[in-house]
């Protein structure tokens, strides 16, 4: 089964830019690769510290057509 993903816009400092190329680069990760990993990896610390996230067919797909 494919896996949907979703497309955004990220702004980053120049600074947060750079050291983050640099661990992807280490890593031997893409930098949006890098990015996909970190944020899974936040928020697995954070439902381990406050439980788990329950998403709605809304949350992931919007609100029903016509509404």
């Amino acid at each position: 089964m494919a896996v949907i993903k979703t497309q955004f816009t990220l702004r980053l400092s120049l600074e947060s830019h750079a050291k983050l190329k640099k661990i992807a680069m280490e890593e031997e990760r893409s930098m949006t690769n890098m990015i996909e990993y970190l944020v899974k990896k936040e928020i697995a610390r954070y439902e381990r510290e406050n439980g788990p996230i329950e998403l709605t067919e809304e949350d992931l797909f919007g609100p029903p057509d016509g509404i």
